[in-house]
């Protein structure tokens, strides 16, 4: 093998398996999304009461119906799909968002508390005032035909 600038030698690389410790899983997404849904809700100025949904990571409906519970919200606020496709992993959110707004559940005004958690167990929030139907501010025509 070549020696790298720094005298380093390059070695093979290898994978171990994926593993996931489901009840501190449970744990940790049961206690930090609602308090980081809260921090982000109180940053905007709002509370709970101002939530019309919240939509989490799809990862388990358990996590949502105690999140909700502990929010004040009723799981008619949840945006939810995992009943029909699962744990669509990063994809889970963006999905079920644009269900609710192409089927008319989202509507123009709404507030939208947005938590996510996952890979090393990262998480985030974000509070949205939905402003349209999903399509962007400034959308680009169609390429004109030849």
């Amino acid at each position: 093998s070549q020696s790298l600038n720094s005298g380093h030698q390059p070695t093979k690389g290898g994978y171990s398996p994926i593993a996931m410790n489901g009840k501190e899983v449970y744990k940790f997404a049961t206690s930090e999304v609602p308090r980081v849904i809260n921090e982000a809700l109180g940053n905007a100025g709002l509370t709970t009461e101002d939530i019309d949904y919240i939509l989490l990571h799809q990862a388990n409906i358990r996590i949502m119906e105690v999140v909700a519970k502990k929010l004040g919200l009723s799981m008619d606020q949840v945006i939810r799909n995992i009943d029909e496709y699962g744990n669509t992993s990063a994809g889970s959110m963006p999905l079920a968002l644009d269900e609710a707004v192409r089927s008319g559940k989202v509507k123009e005004g709404d507030v939208i508390a947005f938590a996510g958690f996952g890979a090393g167990l990262s998480w985030g929030a974000s509070i949205v005032r939905w402003g349209g139907q999903g399509k962007p501010a400034a959308a680009a025509a169609p390429p004109a035909a030849a």
